[in-house]
């Protein structure tokens, strides 16, 4: 049994697991919203909030571990910079998983993740709806007109069909 066994395993080994979810958080750091799996947004919410907790204590120390677990210094610059001075009053819980349903390919849930006090909420794209097809035919009145413009056609002739001798060959 898997009691108080926190992590959660993805279906990947640890290394692959590790990459992922290091940069899942940097995409976040990034983008300040990014469109993921819900699994996948679970399993990265608890990683950046460290990395925001991180963030503001503002020492070598920290910026240090932040720069060891996210793998990307430009990444770490913009983390100490410009969000952690934002979660500054806040004493945790600083990120949202917003539910979007299901994907159509695999039906697996997905979901935006993003900060909670991002500084301008990015618009998402809402799909439009797909007009319906027309199957409209057109009446029999207008098909008959066009028929008229144009010349009848002869059948072609039949050629005579030919008669095999019925026999035994050799006689």
């Amino acid at each position: 049994m898997r009691h108080q066994k926190k992590t959660v395993k993805l279906g990947l080994k640890e290394g692959h697991r590790k990459s992922l979810l290091s940069n899942l958080a940097c995409s976040l750091i990034e983008h300040s919203r990014i469109k993921t799996t819900l699994a996948k947004a679970k399993a990265v919410k608890p990683l950046a909030e460290k990395m925001v907790t991180l963030g503001k204590k503002k020492t070598l120390h920290a910026r240090r571990t932040a720069l060891a677990v996210l793998r990307q210094a430009d990444i770490v610059k913009i983390l100490f910079d410009d969000v952690a001075p934002r979660a500054a009053e806040r004493k945790g819980g600083y990120t949202r998983i917003i539910k979007l349903g299901q994907r159509p390919s695999d039906a697996s849930e997905m979901c935006f993740i993003e900060w909670v006090d991002a500084p301008v909420m990015v618009e998402t794209p809402v799909p439009e709806p797909k007009p319906a097809k027309k199957t409209a035919k057109p009446a029999k009145a207008e098909a008959a007109e066009p028929a008229a413009d144009k010349p009848a056609k002869k059948p072609a002739a039949k050629k005579p069909a030919t008669k095999k001798k019925e026999g035994k060959a050799g006689e």
